[in-house]
């Protein structure tokens, strides 16, 4: 008896009773198993995903039983990798897990996002794929993959054929900037900016701070949420920046999308986006460049303490919550020396040195004994 959809009269799910066939044979054991869905519909989507993958596994082997669409199934995507995956599992959603290859992934890149950069391509295509192949390595034991990230050869190909380059190194902000943007700005981009430069938050943190929840004013200390593999933490904060907090007037913004009201924010953003046009304008009445929140708060940050004020790199790292001083070193570290002034170096003629009194007095005596 093929595979057919049931009901338990003790369960209010479906199940699945009966055995795979393929050409009229069965090739599994007996199955009286919960199909996990509350519709007979749904039971008969599961039974169809299960056949496939026991005529998979009867005719190619158990490596090869799960495809790349079964992988996804398998993973806990979060909003945003589950977008990423939907046009990656519609190009290779058919083949067997087993027979993904490296070469594979990173041709994705240029088939599925032609005009971009090839860091985009490793963020959003590369790495939810692989994560997703290596969750199922995990659960089922089915082959891992390791992909090695694009050459510069490779990113410089693609730089001069979408006509755009990568990797264009930001700008730090420093003292006069941040003082410039606050004279020009609200009091609630004020204390954004100067919050993010003294602290080193990210913008996705920072607006998600709330005023009375997420702020101790006994103890003058800030909490910021976990992100990218940091946990929650509690950060110091000086007593000029908790005035200017407690200072704000209440404010509240809504749901882009459904436009109900959020709950009440510190800064007032609803979304870690939400900053950049009222930022743009701001910078263009203080008459300075204009600068992202990253590059405000995070590179400001480092390069401040490190470049200009000389702390030491380990101390600035753990100020700004980095685990690794390398990273921030590489990545957030600009120097600010006039490249002009480095090459002048090479032309300067080195001083000559002045031959003291007493050597030439040495040298004429030497002379008289000869004679």
């Amino acid at each position: 008896m093929p595979l057919e959809p049931c009901v338990r009269k003790d369960s209010k799910y479906f199940y699945a009773k009966g055995k795979v066939e393929y050409n009229g044979r069965p090739i599994t054991r007996s199955y009286y198993k919960s199909t996990g869905s509350l519709t007979e519909a749904g039971a008969r989507d599961w039974i169809a995903r299960e056949t496939e993958i026991q005529i998979r596994r009867h005719l190619f082997g158990e490596e090869k039983m799960f495809t790349f669409a079964d992988a996804v199934l398998a993973y806990r995507a979060t909003r945003t990798s589950a977008k990423q995956l939907i046009p990656i599992t519609e190009r290779i959603g058919h083949l067997p897990v087993a027979d993904i290859t490296e070469e594979q992934l990173k041709q994705l890149g240029p088939e599925l996002k032609p005009d971009a950069a090839t860091d985009t391509w490793w963020r959003e295509i590369v790495t939810p794929a692989r994560a997703v192949i290596n969750n199922l390595h995990k659960l089922k034991r089915t082959p891992s993959i390791r992909v090695s990230h694009y050459t510069p050869e490779e990113r410089n190909y693609q730089d001069k054929k979408r006509g755009k380059n990568s990797r264009v190194e930001r700008k730090p902000s420093n003292k006069a900037w941040v003082e410039a943007f606050c004279d020009a700005a609200d009091p609630h981009n004020a204390a954004l900016a100067r919050f993010m430069f003294e602290t080193a938050a990210r913008i996705d943190q920072a607006i998600c701070i709330r005023p009375v929840v997420d702020v101790n004013a006994a103890e003058q200390r800030i909490r910021l949420k976990s992100q990218k593999g940091h946990k929650e933490v509690w950060v110091a904060i000086t007593k000029e920046m908790m005035a200017e907090i407690e200072a704000l007037p209440s404010k509240r913004t809504r749901n882009p999308r459904t436009g109900h009201l959020l709950e009440e924010r510190l800064f007032g953003y609803g979304t870690a986006t939400g900053y950049r046009k009222r930022w743009i304008t701001i910078c263009k009445k203080a008459g300075i460049p204009y600068l992202s929140a990253h590059a405000a708060g995070r590179h400001g940050f480092f390069t401040e303490l490190v470049v200009r004020q000389k702390v030491d790199p380990v101390t600035a790292a753990k100020a700004g919550r980095w685990s690794d001083p390398t990273l921030p070193l590489s990545t957030y570290a600009h120097s600010e020396t006039d490249e002009e002034e480095i090459r002048r170096r090479f032309r300067t003629k080195p001083k000559q040195k002045r031959k003291s009194k007493a050597s030439k007095k040495l040298k004429k005596k030497g002379k008289d004994n000869v004679e």
